[in-house]
């Protein structure tokens, strides 16, 4: 539906006051140009028809005033500012739960677990931009990086600049998972879900991760969980009396707790190995919730100029028809 048209470039209208000054000048040429006879009577001409073909001439200045005004209305670049359009959008809220402790920062993924969560997690945001997403960091504690937001450029961007260091280290799950559920808990979207990624186990923190997974099934949040690393061993890094340094140590990620976590919520545990199996992880959990429904969204400007363009070529053909046919000898 569209109702109130708009000009992005008013001040072109302006240009509509010339015119009336063609109107005049035009009337004022024709007074002066038009020849004049002399008869000692008019008598003999009245039995002569009338013909009305030498005042269509007129017509054509007619038809280059008007599209002179249509040319400037299109300069004025005429937009619909209330056009409604059905559009299918997922209507759900999603809020990521990335782990960023120390542990993140082995080398088993390219160029290492957290700068490659956060490689696909970007993508996968660009990828839904009707949901509303939200992003909550944890090591041994937990804080709201991103609250419930459609403006993805500034969770993209906040997401680039979270960094292992940021808070206290550890691995407290339970929390992060809370601190998620406490964002979405008054969410109204169609689906609340809720995707969870550490490399770890348990090991700090007040709420114990099943309690967390127990509060979200009460309150209808879905909740993904996926366990980062590689099998057996893999690069840790680790601080030295030298620096910083990376040895071989085994994977320990507690894959019953993340599984129950996502068995009584309704979701799925996934175990990431490499970056195209966390890849392949993201699309996954993308296809899963793809739950459409049609809304109507509001489309902020359409351009209107193409009626106006097509009534000027019809004009213009008209003019040149005229001109050459019917008006062909009184021009």
């Amino acid at each position: 539906m569209m109702s109130n048209i708009t000009f992005a470039n008013p001040e072109y209208l302006w240009l509509l006051l010339v015119i009336p000054l063609l109107v005049v000048f035009y009337i004022l040429r024709q007074q002066k140009t038009s020849p004049s006879l002399t008869f000692s009577s008019v008598k003999q001409l009245r039995d002569i028809p009338g013909s009305v073909r030498p005042y269509l001439r007129h017509i054509l200045f007619a038809f280059r005033m008007i599209i002179i005004a249509l040319l400037v209305l299109i300069f004025a670049r005429p937009q619909s500012t209330d056009y409604w359009e059905d559009v299918s959008t997922e209507g759900i809220d999603i809020v990521l739960v990335m782990d960023i402790s120390s542990s993140m920062l082995a080398r088993d993924f390219k160029p290492d677990r957290l700068e490659a969560a956060k490689n696909v997690a970007t993508e996968f945001i660009s990828g839904r931009p009707y949901d509303r997403m939200g992003l909550v960091i944890f090591s041994g504690e937990s804080f709201t990086q991103c609250p419930l937001t459609t403006d993805h450029a500034v969770m993209i961007n906040l997401m680039r600049e979270m960094q292992s260091g940021m808070i206290e280290d550890g691995t407290a799950i339970g929390l992060g998972l809370a601190t998620a559920v406490n964002r979405i808990k008054d969410s109204e979207a169609k689906s609340k879900v809720i995707i969870l990624l550490t490399d770890g186990v348990n090991n700090m923190g007040e709420i114990a991760p099943v309690t967390a997974a127990e509060i979200a099934k009460t309150l209808g949040v879905r909740v993904y969980t996926i366990g980062v690393g590689s099998r057996g061993m893999a690069p840790y890094p680790v601080q030295t009396a030298a620096g910083l340094r990376y040895r071989n140590m085994q994977v320990e990620i507690d894959e019953d707790v993340l599984q129950e976590i996502a068995g009584m919520t309704g979701g799925k545990y996934f175990r990431a190995t490499d970056n195209e199996s966390l890849n392949k992880i993201y699309a996954e959990i993308d296809t899963l919730e793809k739950s459409k429904i049609s809304v109507q969204e509001y489309s902020r400007k359409r351009e209107e100029h193409m009626p106006l363009a097509i009534i000027i070529t019809a004009l213009l053909l008209l003019e040149i028809l005229l001109r050459y046919t019917v008006l062909r000898k009184f021009i």
